[in-house]
């Protein structure tokens, strides 16, 4: 397991000396695109999956959601 801990320590290094640019390009308009466009298919098809039943429960989820990624 020698190689996976320095593999681990290298990205936990990573993240920690790159941490402002990172949270940077997880609150950019780019992130807020991608997480919509994702967060919306994904609604839909559990819409279509449960026939509608549940698409205030899944609004509110995917509404929930999108305001924890991107940047609005």
């Amino acid at each position: 397991m020698g190689a996976l801990d320095d593999l681990t320590n290298a990205a936990k290094n990573f993240v920690a000396e790159n941490k402002d640019q990172i949270d940077s390009a997880l609150k950019s308009e780019k992130a807020e695109e991608i997480s919509d466009s994702v967060l919306g298919a994904v609604a839909e098809k559990a819409n279509e999956v449960t026939g509608g039943q549940h698409a205030e429960k899944i609004e509110d989820v995917r509404t929930s959601i999108d305001g924890k990624l991107g940047n609005q």
